[in-house]
C-alpha cells in the first residue's frame, strides 16, 4: 500500500462550518490530473470524495483520511453556441461565471440555486433544484451530455439517449459513480434581465401551502419564507414571492438589463454601509430573542405595506438572495449551522411541516430561516423529488446543545419517512 504525501493533508469543512474532516487534497486542472488522483487513491487503498466550491451545507463533500478531489481549478467554458443556447463547461465553472458569460447573448441558466457560488459539476452531482422546480425541474433535466471519468480511468461520453440508465444514475449520485469532467447544458432564452415579481402574505401554514400550489402553473418561480417562531393559529405564517420572465417588448431597455454589470448586487446598504460588514451587525441578533423579532418584523412589514405588491427585479437579485449579505453564515460562528430539508408528498405536507415547526419550538430550537418550495418528480435514480413540497430549516449549532440538535433532527426526519418523503444530500 502506498502512503499518500503528507503535504496534501488539509482540513475541509462543509459550508455550514459545523462539520469538517482532514483529507489528502488534489486540485487537478486536466482530466489527466483527475486520473492521477484516482490512481493515487487506488494504490493507497483509500476512497475519493469530490468537491466543487464547498457549498453543500453538511458532510456531502467530506470523508476523513480520503483523497479530496477539488475540481475548482477546472473552470473553463469549453464551447458556447449563442444561437442555440448550448454550452459546454468543465465541472469547476460556477453558476456565477456561467450566467455572466451568456446573459449578454440573451440566455440564462434554466435552474439556479439560491447562491451563485456552486459549481456546475457539483450542481449536477446533487441534481439541484431552484425556485422554479415545478416549471423547469432540476438542472439534470437540462443536461444534454456529460463526459464521465470512471474510477478505473475510463472516460465515457453519456447522454439520455445513448445510455439512459447510466445517465440517470450519475446525475444526482453526488459523485459516487465517477467524476463529471465536462457537461453540456441547454440554457433558457430570455428577452430581458428583469423579472416581474408579486409578493403575497399568508397568515398560516395551510394558506402558505394552498397559495404555493395555486401559483405553480401561472408563475415560473414560486418560493415561500416562513416565520418559524409563530405559534397557534399563526403557525407557518409567511411571505410568498412569485415571479415570471418578461415577454419580448415589456422591457424598454433590454440591452441594458441583459448586461452582466447591470445585474451586480450592490456593494453597500443604502449606498453607505459596505455589505461585507453587515454580518457583524447581525451577529448580536443571532439568538432566539433576536431572530424572533427579526422574523416578526419581516412578516409584519410584508403583510402590510408589502402585501400584494408587484414590481420588477433583476434576475440576480431575485435568484441569489443568499449572496445579498456577503459571508452571512459567519453570524453562526463559532459552531456553524446545519440545514434540514425534507421533501414531502402533497397530501401529507401540512401535517409533517406542522410537526417540524412545533418540534423546533417545543425543544427551544426553532429554525432561524425557513423556506418553502413546490416540487414535481424527475426521472433520475437517486432523486429527492416528490410531487409535493420541500421545507428547508436552518438551525444554529452550539457546542452546549449539539447533541440535542442532532436528536431533534432525527425527530424531524421520522414523519418524513413515514409519509414516503425524501431528503436532499446537499443539505
Amino acid at each position: 500500500m502506498t502512503v499518500l504525501p503528507t503535504d496534501r493533508i488539509e482540513w475541509t469543512e462543509g459550508w455550514g462550518m459545523a462539520v469538517g474532516a482532514a483529507g489528502y487534497v488534489y486540485r487537478p486542472t486536466t482530466v489527466a490530473g483527475v486520473r492521477e488522483a484516482f490512481t493515487a487513491a487506488r494504490t493507497a487503498g483509500v476512497s475519493v470524495v469530490s468537491r466543487g466550491s464547498g457549498c453543500s451545507y453538511g458532510d456531502a463533500a467530506l470523508r476523513s483520511e480520503s483523497v479530496v478531489l477539488d475540481l475548482g481549478r477546472m473552470h473553463r467554458i469549453l464551447a458556447w453556441d449563442p444561437v442555440r443556447g448550448v454550452v459546454d463547461v468543465e465541472p469547476g465553472v460556477t453558476i456565477r461565471s456561467l450566467w455572466r458569460y451568456v446573459l449578454g447573448d440573451g440566455w440564462w441558466p434554466p435552474v439556479v440555486t439560491g447562491t451563485m457560488e456552486p459549481t456546475i459539476g457539483g450542481c449536477l452531482a446533487m441534481n439541484v433544484h431552484g425556485k422554479n422546480n415545478w416549471a423547469r425541474g432540476t438542472l439534470g433535466e437540462h443536461c444534454l451530455e456529460i463526459d464521465l471519468l470512471l474510477p478505473s480511468g475510463e472516460l465515457r461520453t453519456v447522454d439520455a439517449a445513448s445510455d439512459p440508465e447510466l445517465f440517470r444514475a450519475v446525475i444526482g449520485s453526488f459523485g459516487q459513480l465517477g467524476v463529471i469532467v465536462r457537461a453540456r447544458l441547454q440554457l433558457k432564452k430570455v428577452s430581458s434581465g428583469l423579472l416581474h415579481v408579486r409578493a403575497v402574505a399568508a397568515g398560516d401554514l395551510e394558506t402558505m401551502l394552498r397559495l404555493t400550489d395555486e401559483a405553480k402553473d401561472d408563475w415560473e418561480y414560486v418560493v415561500g419564507w416562513i416565520d418559524a417562531f409563530a405559534k397557534g393559529r399563526s403557525l407557518g405564517r409567511g411571505l410568498l414571492h412569485f415571479a415570471r420572465h418578461l415577454e419580448p417588448g415589456e422591457d424598454p431597455a433590454p440591452a441594458q438589463s441583459l448586461r452582466a454589470e447591470g445585474q451586480d448586487l450592490p456593494d453597500a446598504l443604502f449606498g453607505i454601509m459596505p455589505k461585507s460588514m453587515m454580518w457583524r451587525l447581525l451577529k448580536p441578533w443571532t439568538n432566539r430573542p433576536g431572530m424572533r423579532w427579526i422574523n416578526r418584523f419581516k412578516y409584519l412589514s410584508g403583510s402590510t405595506v408589502g402585501d400584494d405588491a408587484e414590481y420588477q427585479q433583476s434576475l440576480a437579485e431575485f435568484s441569489f438572495l443568499l449572496d445579498y449579505v456577503p459571508n452571512w453564515k459567519k453570524i453562526y460562528l463559532p459552531d456553524g449551522l446545519i440545514q434540514h430539508q425534507s421533501f414531502v408528498p402533497f397530501e401529507d405536507a401540512e401535517s409533517v411541516f406542522q410537526h417540524q415547526l412545533e418540534a423546533g419550538q417545543k425543544r427551544r430550537q426553532p429554525s432561524y430561516l425557513a423556506v418553502l418550495k413546490r416540487h414535481r418528480p424527475d426521472p433520475f435514480l437517486m432523486s429527492h423529488a416528490v410531487d409535493g413540497y420541500s421545507l428547508a430549516l436552518d438551525f444554529p449549532v452550539t457546542r452546549a446543545r449539539r447533541s440535542d440538535l442532532w436528536a431533534m433532527v432525527r425527530e424531524l426526519a421520522s414523519p418524513v419517512v413515514d409519509a414516503g418523503g425524501r431528503f436532499y444530500p446537499a443539505k
